[in-house]
């Protein structure tokens, strides 16, 4: 693709055929985002993709290299062009400063100014170099729409055909007569007054310096996906029998055992079955801190190994690893299109033809009213309007910025799902924050019990075998207390659970309720006074409480006090946030004073206190009403309607899978901070586009009136519009210094 058009059409292309949900084309990437029924297969999209004239293939993460392979090439072959075009084109451009006054004192050959010792130099960049431009060109105008290869083949052809045709009419000898008086006048431009060649071909090299130049920024804005990539080894050392045997990569199978020695990446993702070691996880989390790896740890594919050496078991391989799914997901927000990149996409599609006719009623303006008779002066006016407004700027202010700012986030930890995401993240009012698991470590365990009507073990075996059977992180500290006791875990039946309110089930001879006090209440308990007191202690020292009712063959009444420290980073995190000026608000299950005791010590100052999922998710949809942006934090189950419901959710990256599903940006580690790097990087990422947006558009509006009133050569268009891209490009770079 040649510019912002190219991309546009194929996208419309897509989008035509039945069975496509959505299609979004990346320009700076290249690629293709579809979503498709079972109607169709992924060769029809390719076919029709051929059918505009265009070529393409399936990306996979295994292809990946041989993209950034042909990406290279294609650089190359930019670079190749640009050489020759400008070699071919340098005696021309020599012999047109000659003729500016401050360069008046270059002596200049005589046979240089023959038309046709200028045709010998401007027809190969013409039609070998420039072949690339007329097929673009050619294939856009058979599909019915124009884009930037029309506006280079017209100007070039212009300027070109009107020397060629002039030349025809003065001689074809050095030894003519005409160009002997002329080479002895110098009178005019040049020695002959209304040839065009320094035009095209000049304007030529010019454009393939621009595109080589953008070509090799363009590689470093995705140089983030390339680190990723180059984080894989390429082989691997497995047992085979009795004996350790080196294989590729690709080879590996879930089950086989690893050897990781000092120094070396670990491979993929597994369970550390032996040995101990400091493992780098920085390039998956953004975390510069080594984490220790014992038995029993979980190992990532990318990671460094430290100074130990270590066996692994492969749990994961190929594309099921934490690596390939972050890869995978930051190609897919490259591939999305931002909100504000619907403002160039409507200009892209109007403007192209709008500038051909400018271009042509400028030409009629100076022919017949401004410079009448002088069509070589108005084709000169014409052609720089054609050139300086190639939309290629226009097309890559958005895509590249996002390109760079997914990518940077990707090295940090933060993986933005699309680039609607990001951009939405930057204008966020409100965020609201899950407890358990976002501002604590998602980590409690049982401090304390007070039982009525049985023995305390007994009470916390029966308690813990009905919580066996529910994934709820406090549950999950209920049994793991009874088993550090030695407690024997029965198992329940008849289990129903109600997100944010308890669980029922039978155990035995026993019916038993656990959860909240109203969860209790609801089933008919009635509770006692001197347990509300106890409670009431705990709940001001931050503690949660669950509450258990035991009726059978001894009945019992009791409560569980369970403790989640605060993530190291939360305070610091929540200080941060305040400072980007963001309404921060507590939204939990737990009851209003512990609530309110995490929340003063955070420095939060709103709290929703005794939520279930549902309700979490309604205060968030009436701050929305209010006219308020608002994102959400969280990491569980009884999370995931509140991060669908959100502008944008947070979910943290230990937390559930259908959390990370809900959420528009992951954040691997699971700290806090990096919602206040996201907001940053985001805010960062949406100014820098506006930049591009701001440029790109004030370039046309300024240089087409200054094209158009003459004040402008076609070749000084040519670089101007080159830099233009390049300068676009330059600026979204920017990004990857950001910290």
């Amino acid at each position: 693709m040649t510019c912002a058009n190219c991309a546009l059409r194929i996208e419309k292309g897509l989008n035509k055929l039945n069975g496509v949900e959505d299609a979004r084309v990346n320009f700076a990437m290249e690629t293709a985002y579809v979503k498709f029924n079972t109607e169709l297969q992924t060769k029809d999209l390719i076919e029709k993709v051929k059918s505009l004239g265009y070529n393409a293939s399936e990306h996979l993460s295994s292809s990946t290299p041989k993209v950034i392979e042909e990406h290279v090439k294609e650089k190359n072959r930019l670079r190749f062009r640009f050489i020759s075009s400008a070699i071919l084109a340098f005696p021309l451009f020599y012999t047109m400063a000659s003729h500016f006054s401050i360069l008046s004192f270059l002596p200049v050959p005589e046979y240089l100014m023959h038309p046709w010792v200028q045709f010998l130099f401007a027809a190969p960049v013409q039609f070998w170099i420039g072949f690339p431009f007329y097929k673009g060109a050619f294939r856009a105008l058979k599909n019915g729409s124009a884009n930037m290869d029309v506006l280079v083949a017209l100007g070039t052809s212009a300027a070109f055909g009107y020397s060629f045709v002039y030349s025809l009419t003065l001689g074809l000898s050095l030894e003519d007569p005409w160009f002997l008086n002329q080479s002895q006048s110098h009178q005019g431009h040049g020695m002959y007054p209304s040839l065009y060649y320094e035009t095209s071909a000049v304007l030529l090299a010019f454009l393939l310096a621009g595109k080589w130049m953008e070509a090799i920024a363009r590689g470093k804005s995705s140089q983030a996906i390339q680190a990723l990539l180059g984080l894989r080894p390429d082989t691997v050392r497995i047992k085979k029998d009795s004996e350790w045997i080196e294989v590729p990569l690709e080879f590996l199978k879930e089950g086989d055992l690893i050897q990781i020695r000092p120094g070396e990446r670990i491979p993929t993702d597994g369970i550390v079955l032996d040995g101990s070691s400091s493992v780098d996880e920085s390039m998956l989390t953004g975390e510069s801190l080594p984490v220790q790896k014992v038995s029993s740890s979980k190992l990532f594919g990318g990671t460094m190994n430290g100074k130990g050496g270590l066996i692994e078991r492969a749990d994961k391989v190929g594309q099921d690893t934490v690596l390939s799914s972050i890869i995978k997901t930051v190609e897919e927000a490259q591939a999305s299109r931002a909100p504000l990149q619907r403002i160039a996409d409507k200009i892209s599609a109007i403007f192209v033809p709008s500038v051909v006719v400018i271009a042509v009623l400028d030409f009629l303006i100076w022919s017949f009213f401004i410079d009448f008779g002088n069509l070589s002066g108005a084709l000169e006016k014409s052609i720089a309007v054609l050139v300086i407004a190639c939309p290629c700027a226009l097309g890559l202010a958005t895509p590249v910025s996002l390109l760079v700012g997914t990518g940077k986030g990707a090295t940090m930890g933060i993986l933005f799902r699309n680039a609607e995401s990001l951009e939405t993240v930057s204008s966020l009012e409100v965020l609201a924050f899950d407890k358990t698991g976002t501002l604590t470590e998602g980590k409690p365990r049982l401090t304390a019990i007070s039982v009525q009507g049985d023995e305390e073990n007994n009470f916390l075996r029966k308690v813990a075998s009905v919580e066996s059977s529910s994934e709820h992180p406090l549950g999950a500290a209920i049994v793991a207390e009874a088993l550090a006791k030695s407690l024997v875990i029965g198992t329940p039946t008849k289990v129903v659970s109600e997100p944010g309110g308890g669980i029922r089930a039978n155990l035995e001879e026993d019916s038993i309720v656990i959860g909240k006090k109203e969860f209790l209440e609801a089933q008919g308990v009635s509770i006692p006074k001197n347990l509300a007191d106890i409670v009431n202690q705990w709940e001001l020292s931050a503690k949660t409480v669950v509450w258990a009712a035991i009726e059978g063959g001894k009945k019992a009444l009791g409560i569980l006090a369970l403790e989640d420290s605060l993530k190291s980073s939360s305070i610091r995190a929540v200080q941060k946030l305040r400072e980007l000026g963001l309404e921060l608000v507590l939204l939990t299950g737990d009851h209003l004073k512990t609530a309110e005791a995490v929340a003063a010590e955070t420095g939060i100052q709103k709290i929703e206190a005794s939520l279930n999922p549902n309700g979490k998710a309604a205060i968030i949809q009436a701050m929305q009403i209010g006219g308020k942006k608002v994102g959400m934090a969280g990491d569980g189950m009884n999370d995931a309607p509140a991060l669908a419901v959100a502008q944008v959710g947070f979910a943290m990256g230990n937390g559930t899978d259908i959390a990370m599903e809900s959420a528009g940006v992951v954040l691997v580690k699971g700290d806090l901070l990096r919602i206040w790097d996201s907001i940053r990087l985001s805010r960062a990422t949406v100014r820098n586009i506006r930049q591009n947006l701001f440029w790109a558009l004030a370039y046309n509006a300024i240089g087409i009136p200054i094209a158009a009133l003459g004040y402008l050569a076609p070749w000084l268009a040519g670089a101007a519009m080159a830099l233009s891209s390049v300068s676009v490009v330059t600026n979204a770079l920017r990004l990857r210094n950001f910290r």
